[in-house]
């Protein structure tokens, strides 16, 4: 078997729509949130619902409170008449996962991806204690911060970063998100009380409502719906032990794996997009991915400055994409998490046109 995982079929993304992150929508529905991006990326590229070969979704019961609450998004895309589409209970990243796939089968030439989620009706913290062991530590009740403090206070200690190196991230996250309108927050980081130590606020993410949608499409196809498509070279997704007490929690030998496996070592990339909520979390990935001081790193302002929950990933694909559709990248890596402490994690590798 290779050590490169090589797609068939060339497949793109060729739009990225994303709202503004805001800290609360109690306003709009779900489906009031999700419907001015899907518009957005139809538009986008000239495409009909009715056009769109393959549809996937990603997005949380447990953050709506209800059962196949993803059902009732349907009403943005329109279910009737009858078309082919999926859902992931997973971050959209790994619904454009499912719809890759798809689309390398044949079975479909064109995709609608899309993500969502509202964090600001109930405590997310407590929430995401729901993907924990559920016999051994959920029971404990440490939340996603409290653990990701561990991550970070086992960087410190094995001197692979101090607070004021945190900090740094965090300012530069901030400062990058500034030339972003969709961002959460932007500009200065503020000192902030310790959340749980050694975290503060700002090296924390904040907590809010958004949605984001892409489109994929193959091969000649591709070209017709964008000037510069962002190609798929290579995608992949790997996963931790479940159990926190077997981990080196300063490694992600899982997001390394997988960039492996994408080709993302075979040559340079200029910008990476990624899915970093804790400032602590970036240190590692930028260890693993191997990324250097000559990379891009979250030109968006990242997770740290806009993380809506089940959308955040996807997002990271979309931002990576949408700079190499405008010309500010020609090969960029894109890369998701879901779970405590990095436990699983997506990469994928865009490229541009030569021009």
């Amino acid at each position: 078997m290779p050590s490169v995982m090589r797609p068939g079929r060339d497949i793109a993304i060729v739009a990225f729509g994303q709202t503004d992150h805001r800290r609360s929508t109690d306003e709009l529905s779900e489906v009031e949130m999700l419907m001015p991006v899907l518009h957005q990326v139809l538009d986008a590229t000239g495409l009909k619902t009715s056009d769109i070969g393959f549809t996937c979704s990603g997005s949380s019961d447990y953050l709506a409170g209800r059962a196949f609450s993803f059902t009732m998004a349907l009403d943005g895309v329109g279910a009737w008449p009858p078309i082919s589409e999926s859902h992931v209970e997973m971050d959209g990243a790994w619904a454009l996962y499912e719809a890759w796939t798809k689309l390398l089968t044949g079975e479909a030439d064109t995709a609608l991806v899309y993500a969502y989620g509202k964090s600001s009706p109930g405590s997310v913290r407590d929430v995401l204690t729901r993907q924990l062991d559920p016999y051994y530590v959920a029971p404990l009740w440490p939340d996603s911060v409290a653990l990701a403090a561990l991550q970070a206070q086992a960087l410190i200690d094995a001197g692979d970063a101090d607070e004021p190196a945190l900090t740094g991230v965090a300012s530069r996250s901030r400062r990058d998100a500034s030339a972003n309108s969709h961002a959460q927050v932007r500009g200065s980081v503020p000192q902030g009380e310790y959340v749980v130590r050694p975290l503060r606020t700002g090296d924390c993410p904040p907590v809010g409502d958004g949605a984001a949608a892409v489109i994929l499409a193959a091969g000649d196809r591709a070209r017709e719906l964008c000037e510069r498509p962002a190609w798929i070279r290579g995608i992949d997704h790997r996963i931790e032990a479940h159990s926190l007490g077997v981990r080196d929690l300063t490694d992600s030998p899982s997001s390394r794996l997988a960039a492996e496996r994408a080709g993302a070592f075979e040559r340079p990339v200029d910008t990476a997009e990624l899915h970093a909520p804790f400032t602590s979390q970036e240190v590692v990935l930028r260890k693993a991915l191997k990324l250097g001081d000559d990379v891009a790193v979250n030109p968006s302002g990242g997770a740290l400055a806009a993380n809506p929950v089940m959308a955040a990933g996807l997002i990271r694909l979309g931002e990576a994409a949408a700079r190499i559709h405008r010309g500010a990248s020609d090969r960029a890596l894109a890369h998701a998490t879901s779970g405590p402490c990095l436990q699983q994690n997506l990469v994928a590798v865009l490229e541009g046109d030569a021009r």
